[in-house]
């Protein structure tokens, strides 16, 4: 299998017109983490389904206090109740797991805080469709055009790890942090059976992804700056470039998993 990241680049600040990619045979489901996201996750379930109205959509509710799990049913979500609040990650992979059991052939997966715009999905898909892609990563940076600016400490972080990245699979990657994507239920199945982080799934995912054979692309989008806190913020930071450098280190020295075996 060729090594390699394929890009697409959309035309700064014009919205994409791709029409739906795919048959209506292949099922989606659309997975949103969503921690005291009330107030904002209602808006981000109806942009979801105004943009992929085909779609199935599910808010991994990761224990809030707040009334989220409420509002995603309101706006026609269907909500999956972690007891506890156990992390961005977790409710990642709760979510992988729901789709895998109940046999969705695509995934896409958007943040709940409201910096994603669902209308980029369509080039998301449009791309897996169109190149032998396993997975499409939505890339604010990709497209260079200075629209989303993040805090200095953090977007040294992205640029640390992205070249990391990049220097690991021999493959440009623009932007290591995205949450932002779509990707084949044969993905979704590797990170059931994997270990799967609960916090960062960034940098180091991309790296196990490509040395266990998948192939990653990413299109150009337009992002928001979030409206809440970031975790990478503040003192989060340092943990962040601790946790994300100790946990590369370790998907290094791991053997190579093959998705085929």
């Amino acid at each position: 299998m060729s090594e390699s990241i394929t890009a697409t680049r959309a035309e700064p600040g014009v919205a994409p017109t791709v029409g739906p990619p795919m048959a209506p045979s292949e099922r989606m489901l659309v997975i949103i983490p969503a921690f005291n996201e009330a107030g904002r996750v209602h808006g981000v379930v109806e942009d979801v389904r105004g943009a992929l109205p085909w779609a199935d959509v599910l808010v991994v509710d990761d224990g809030s206090g707040d009334r989220t799990g409420a509002e995603a049913l309101a706006a026609g979500a269907r909500v999956l109740r972690l007891p506890v609040n156990l992390g961005y990650g977790a409710a990642l992979q709760a979510g992988y797991k729901y789709a895998v059991r109940h046999h969705y052939d695509l995934l896409g997966q958007i943040d709940a805080d409201g910096q994603h715009l669902a209308e980029h999905f369509l080039p998301l898909l449009a791309h897996l469709g169109e190149h032998d892609v396993d997975v499409v990563i939505g890339s604010r940076f990709l497209d260079r055009d200075g629209h989303y600016q993040p805090a200095r400490a953090r977007k040294l972080g992205m640029a640390l790890f992205g070249s990391i990245a990049s220097a690991v699979t021999r493959q440009h990657v623009s932007d290591p942090t995205s949450g932002f994507q779509v990707m084949r239920r044969s993905v979704a199945e590797f990170f059931c059976s994997e270990v799967y982080p609960t916090d960062y799934p960034d940098a180091d995912i991309l790296i196990l992804l490509h040395r266990s054979g998948f192939r990653i692309g990413e299109v150009g989008v337009k992002m928001r700056p979030p409206s809440a806190k970031s975790m990478h913020s503040g003192h989060r930071s340092l943990y962040y470039v601790y946790k994300m450098s100790l946990s590369i280190l370790v998907t290094l020295l791991r053997r190579g998993a093959d998705r085929r075996s």
